[in-house]
């Protein structure tokens, strides 16, 4: 299985937990590891380019910290210039069909936070539903969310053990 890994994060360099992910998965031979900000520093977006890509890999990772309970600008922008209709939906739109679709996030706040009463008053699985709905429109098979909470007060080797359950989660079968 071929898996894509899309890493979405403006600040890679200053991230402790994406930045370690992304190495780590750069590690693994059947996991091709694209970096949105670092290719397109001026936010011009290659769609044809993207679309090969993805059609090139069975399985589809968006990889971010959670921003204001989404994903990083830069990874919407792509969603809204690469997924167009007629090859990721419509009628013909069938190229990412049957594909598998993860979200790798990392979240600052801790899981107390994310659920009815906690201060942010949703739990991430609500909170990604526009992802899991890409999902269902484009035909891919949403996978359960890999996400870590409370990533701000994780040790080196927190993640670093992160990384390794991360290679382990989008290398298995679900």
């Amino acid at each position: 299985m071929k898996i894509l890994d899309i890493v979405a994060h403006p600040h890679l360099a200053q991230s402790n937990v994406n930045r370690i992910w992304m190495k780590r998965l750069n590690q693994e031979e059947n996991i091709t590891v694209h970096d949105l900000y670092s290719t397109y520093p001026n936010g011009i977006i290659d769609v044809n380019k993207e679309q090969q890509l993805l059609s090139e890999h069975d399985r589809i990772i968006f990889q971010f910290p959670m921003y204001w309970y989404s994903s990083p600008s830069l990874l919407k922008e792509w969603q809204d210039v690469v997924l167009t209709y007629g090859w990721a939906y419509g009628s013909n739109g069938t190229k990412l069909r049957g594909k598998d679709f993860i979200l790798a996030i990392s979240i600052g706040g801790s899981e107390a936070n994310y659920q009815a009463g906690g201060s942010n008053q949703f739990s991430v699985s609500e909170l990604v539903k526009p992802f899991q709905a890409t999902a269902n429109l484009t035909g891919m098979r949403f996978l359960p969310v890999f996400k870590k909470l409370g990533v701000r007060l994780f040790s080196s080797e927190e993640i670093q053990q992160s990384a390794e359950e991360l290679v382990k989660y989008l290398k298995a079968e679900h």
